[in-house]
């Protein structure tokens, strides 16, 4: 006897069939990548089918690492074939080729939303190391207030004497926000700027900081530097480079150079002379206080 069976019309795939699936999605963004990462910005890879909410999560995460450390492998060879040469032809090379990697990191949204800026931190890293000031010589930094309009002069008093000028308005005091005086070093996290002072009084500051982004915050409180290392090494982000890095948490915080403009895994990310400053100025023991 023939044996038949009947499968409704509107059956859902099993679970295996929807992880299979996006499993073969996520290998086409990686492979379009790692095989042509030029072109991968020419055309937008297709989204990822999204699996079922059960359909393993498992499957997804080593998409997602597979799909950045692919990128950031390809990303790394290019940026390797320009050479470090301090040509200026080179050096606008490597900020193009710098701008065209970080719009291609946007396609790795296909398979995780955190990727593009995992990416993108990476890419500047490497471009750092490879291109000592190259990012930080092309970022324009933010212009400061024009100041306010002089009070217009009084009116002459019909008096012969000559009228009296006002004294000049004294100059805004420092906001120390809820920093103590005994603090060497001052980091308004909201604020995203951070200052060093002696016995209270401000005498130097970074006027733009990247602290951590969210999920990833710069841990507040009070704490002590302990060890400094000039030319640092990140082993969690591939080796990235850390330059002039201040540590003054036990877990891996520090002050260090980095583009300040984009927000950091929970480091202080400085201008390359504001971490210069930092960490020839803080010594161990000294008080860093975050808020």
């Amino acid at each position: 006897m023939l044996s038949m069976s009947y499968q409704p019309r509107h059956a859902k795939p099993s679970a295996t069939k929807r992880r299979a699936a996006a499993v073969a999605a996520a290998a086409g963004v990686i492979a379009s990548l790692a095989a042509n990462p030029i072109a991968a910005n020419a055309a937008p890879a297709a989204p990822a089918p999204q699996p079922a909410p059960n359909a393993g999560s498992s499957f997804a995460s080593l998409s997602s690492e597979a799909g950045l450390d692919g990128f950031l492998k390809s990303a790394n060879i290019q940026l390797q074939n320009l050479g470090t040469s301090a040509d200026q032809a080179v050096r606008d090379a490597a900020w193009n080729l710098r701008t065209t990697l970080r719009t291609q990191a946007d396609s790795l949204a296909a398979l995780n939303p955190d990727l593009p800026a995992q990416a993108k931190e990476s890419i500047d890293q490497m471009v750092e190391a490879l291109f000592p000031g190259l990012i930080e010589e092309r970022t324009p930094k933010p212009k400061p207030a024009p100041a306010p309009a002089p009070a217009p002069a009084p009116a002459p008093a019909p008096a012969p004497a000559p009228a009296e000028q006002p004294a000049p308005a004294p100059a805004p005091a420092f906001d120390y926000g809820s920093c103590p005086k005994d603090a060497k070093a001052c980091v308004d996290v909201d604020g995203r700027r951070s200052w060093l002072q002696n016995n209270g009084e401000m005498y130097y500051t970074a006027d733009l900081v990247g602290p951590g982004r969210p999920g990833q915050e710069t841990p507040r409180g009070t704490f002590y530097v302990n060890r400094k290392v000039k030319d640092e090494i990140s082993y969690e982000f591939n080796n990235a480079p850390m330059p002039y890095a201040t540590y003054f948490t036990n877990n891996g915080i520090a002050f260090h150079q980095g583009d300040p403009s984009i927000l950091s895994a929970g480091c202080v990310r400085m201008y390359r002379a504001d971490a210069q400053r930092y960490f020839n100025d803080l010594q161990i023991g000294d008080k860093v206080y975050v808020y």
